[in-house]
C-alpha cells in the first residue's frame, strides 16, 4: 500500500515573486550599528510582493527567497527613503506653533501644504524667535541594514491583489 502523504521535504517551495505574499522578521541598523525598527517580540512584518508596501531596495532583494531564508541587505538612500531635500527643510517663525506651550526638538506636527495636503515635519531646531522643521522622512539620506528572516511565502488572494496589500496577521485588517 502507497501513501499520499508527502513529507515536509517533498513539499514544494513556494519563491517570492511578484504578488505573493510575503512574512518575515526583521531588525533594520544604521552604519552605526544603532537599531532602528525590529520585529522583535512582535509578528511578522507581511507585505504584497511588487505592491509597493515595502521600500524598493529591500524588496529587489527579496525576490526569489523562500521561507527560512535569512539574509543581509544593505539598502542605499535612493532605493530606501529617497536623499534628504534641503528644500523640505524651513525655518518658520515661532508664532506659527500657537497653542503649544513649548515647541522642542524632536516633536513632530503636519503642515499644510499649498496644495491643501498636510505633510508630517519633525522639530530640528528652535530658538528664541523661529523654529526648523525638517519635511523629509526621518530616514531619507539614510543607508538601512537590515537582517532578515523569511517565515511565510503564499499566494496572494483576489482580495489582496485587487487591495494592493495583505489582509490578516502582520498585515492590513478591514
Amino acid at each position: 500500500m502507497r501513501s499520499h502523504l508527502r513529507t515536509r521535504a517533498e513539499v514544494p517551495t513556494m519563491a517570492i515573486t511578484e504578488n505573493s505574499v510575503v512574512a518575515f522578521h526583521y531588525t533594520l541598523t544604521d552604519d552605526q550599528g544603532a537599531t532602528l525598527d525590529s520585529s522583535a517580540g512582535k509578528d511578522p512584518l507581511a507585505y504584497l510582493h511588487g505592491g509597493g508596501n515595502i521600500i524598493p531596495g529591500l524588496e529587489k532583494e527579496l525576490a526569489g527567497k523562500v521561507v527560512g531564508d535569512k539574509l543581509q541587505v544593505t539598502v542605499a538612500p535612493a532605493e530606501g527613503y529617497g536623499e534628504s531635500l534641503p528644500e523640505m527643510i524651513q525655518e518658520v517663525p515661532k508664532e506659527a506653533f500657537q497653542g503649544v506651550e513649548s515647541v522642542e526638538v524632536g516633536m513632530q506636527f503636519e503642515a499644510q501644504t499649498e496644495q491643501g495636503g498636510a505633510v508630517p515635519v519633525t522639530v530640528t531646531a528652535v530658538t528664541e524667535t523661529t523654529v526648523t522643521v525638517d519635511g523629509n522622512h526621518p530616514l531619507a539620506g539614510k543607508t538601512l541594514n537590515f537582517d532578515v528572516e523569511i517565515t511565510e511565502v503564499r499566494e496572494a488572494s483576489a482580495e489582496e491583489l485587487e487591495h494592493g496589500h495583505v489582509h490578516g496577521p502582520g498585515g492590513h485588517q478591514h
